[in-house]
């Protein structure tokens, strides 16, 4: 029987405005598109968790207006349990801003409403809710306090944590000692660990890898976005490629790598055939604008896997 997967994370309504290019200081630029979305990284984790089959449990907040009830209807209606995203009447839904270049580059600006009120008497129920094995998504788009206590309630209850550092933070030993996953992409992984930011080759990654692991990380996962992503833990290096398509939006394929890879684990998948399956679901996803929207299904998923003969 697959495992649970629990994600305690942020709700965001994502405002996505499609452009040809980003405005340079001080410019304006006309916008090609503009498109409203259900979002937050912790709702994008657990909706395409549950795209892909996974039993799904979200820990959240939204605020007090039509946003909250829009985004919990849609996180249900994806077969996620929402019975413990709660609302907060003082504050607004948190929102995100998303700029989208025509080569499908992304910018976002994120106000967190909700999502910064989410604090530990929240997880009261989280106990209950993991058992050993289970697995427990985090983030950071709420706040770190939150994020380490529910990350010392999985590991009292045995359970398996992936850690997304996003957005970039500067983090203590405990809470990524805490994790058995560190997933950073490029930009996290030099705020993690005090390089410049810049696209990394696959040896580059390696190196700031194996500093984020002497800072306390069991194993970490780079997510290197159109070159694949790198794995390394005590038991040495593996390296997915990532599969070739024609991106039209990259939001939320980071969410989708971390779903996708949580969600083989709750099946009994290695953490290699894990990594092989999150980079196709991550790869599926910026094919399709939008951050929920983009989620794939296990099919969509299992189907590009078989056209590239993977």
């Amino acid at each position: 029987m697959a495992k649970r997967i629990v994600v305690v994370g942020s709700l965001n309504v994502d405002f996505v405005l499609a452009l040809d290019r980003f405005p340079a200081p001080g410019e304006t630029v006309p916008g090609r598109d503009f498109n409203l979305f259900p979002g937050g990284k912790g709702a994008n984790q657990a909706y395409g968790a549950a795209r892909l089959g996974g039993q799904v449990s979200m820990v959240g907040q939204v605020g007090h207006d039509t946003h909250a009830t829009w985004l919990k209807q849609h996180l249900a209606a994806g077969g996620v349990d929402v019975a413990h995203v709660t609302a907060d009447a003082t504050v607004t839904t948190g929102v995100a801003v998303i700029g989208v270049e025509a080569g499908g580059q992304n910018r976002i600006v994120v106000v967190p409403g909700a999502n910064g009120t989410l604090g530990t008497s929240q997880l009261a129920a989280l106990p209950s809710m993991l058992a050993p094995g289970d697995l427990l998504l985090l983030q950071l788009e709420v706040p770190l306090e939150t994020v380490t206590a529910a990350a010392r309630l999985a590991r009292a209850a045995g359970a398996t944590i992936i850690l997304d550092p996003a957005p970039a933070l500067p983090l203590g030993r405990e809470l990524l000692a805490c994790a058995d996953y560190v997933t950073p992409n490029e930009t996290e992984l030099a705020a993690l660990t005090g390089s410049p930011a810049k696209t990394l080759s696959r040896e580059e990654a390696a190196t700031q890898a194996a500093q984020l692991r002497a800072l306390g990380a069991a194993r970490v996962i780079v997510k290197l976005g159109a070159a694949g992503a790198l794995l390394l833990s005590a038991a040495g290096e593996h390296f997915w490629p990532a599969l070739p398509v024609e991106a039209v939006d990259t939001t939320a394929a980071g969410d989708a790598f971390n779903a996708a890879f949580a969600c083989a684990l709750s099946t009994g998948q290695s953490e290699i055939e894990a990594g092989r399956f999150a980079v196709a679901a991550a790869a599926c996803s910026v094919t399709r604008r939008g951050a929920q929207p983009s989620m794939p299904t296990r099919a969509e998923v299992d189907e590009l896997l078989r056209q590239r003969g993977t």
